[in-house]
C-alpha cells in the first residue's frame, strides 16, 4: 500500500479510538516502554509531544515518568523547516505552535545529538521499521544528525501487517517499534 493510503486509512483508525482507549494503549504502550529498554537516571530521551487532535500517543505519561527519574528529556520544535532538540524541565513553559503542537516557547537548540532514546511518532509501521509519519520529512532530516548508538523508537496503537510499496532512498528506518502488544526489533534478533 501507498504512504498516502496508509497515512488515510491509519489517520481514521486513530480517530475512531475513544479518549479512554487512546489513554489506555498509551499506558500499555508506556509500560512496555519502561519494561523492555529500562531507562536510567542521567540518560538522554528524546520524545515528541502528543498533537491532541490527531489522537497520538499520550507521552505526557513518559514525559512525567522521565522527569521523575532524574531522565534528560529533550522535545521537538519546529523552526523554519528544520527539527530542533529543546531540553525540558519541571518548570518549562510551553505554547502551542500553528500545527497545533505543543512546543516549549525557547528557541534554544540543546545540539544534543547523542541520545539514548528518540521516541518518535508514527502513523504507521511496517515489519522492517519503514516508517509513515505526516509527510513532512522533519524526522528524516532529524534521524541524519543522531549520533549512530541513539536508538530510535517509534510508538504505534497498531502492529505492522501491510507492506509500504512506496519507500524512498533518503527515508530512515525505526530501530524499534513499541505497541500495546509488543516490541519490535528490527536489527534481525541483534541488540
Amino acid at each position: 500500500m501507498f504512504k498516502t493510503e496508509l497515512r488515510k486509512k491509519y489517520m481514521q483508525k486513530r480517530k475512531a479510538l475513544s479518549d479512554d482507549e487512546a489513554f489506555l494503549l498509551s499506558e500499555k504502550i508506556f509500560d512496555h516502554f519502561i519494561s523492555y529498554f529500562k531507562p536510567l537516571s542521567k540518560q538522554k530521551v528524546h520524545i515528541f509531544l502528543p498533537i491532541e487532535k490527531f489522537n497520538e500517543i499520550d507521552t505526557r505519561i513518559f514525559i512525567q515518568y522521565f522527569l521523575r527519574q532524574e531522565i534528560r528529556v529533550f522535545v521537538p520544535k519546529v523552526v523554519g523547516e528544520e527539527l530542533i532538540s529543546v531540553e525540558i524541565f519541571p518548570e518549562t513553559e510551553f505554547e502551542t505552535s500553528s500545527w497545533g503542537i505543543s512546543e516549549p516557547v525557547s528557541y534554544k537548540d540543546s545540539g544534543e545529538v547523542n541520545f539514548n532514546f528518540v521516541i518518535t511518532p508514527v502513523l504507521y509501521c511496517d515489519e522492517k521499521g519503514n516508517r509513515v509519519g505526516y509527510g513532512k520529512g522533519f524526522y528524516d532530516g532529524f534521524f541524519l544528525g543522531l549520533s549512530e548508538g541513539s536508538k530510535k523508537i517509534g510508538v504505534n496503537y497498531f502492529n505492522p501487517d501491510e507492506i509500504i510499496d512506496d519507500i524512498w532512498e533518503n527515508d530512515i528506518a525505526l530501530d524499534y517499534l513499541v505497541t500495546p502488544t509488543e516490541v519490535l526489533s528490527f536489527f534481525g534478533g541483534e541488540e
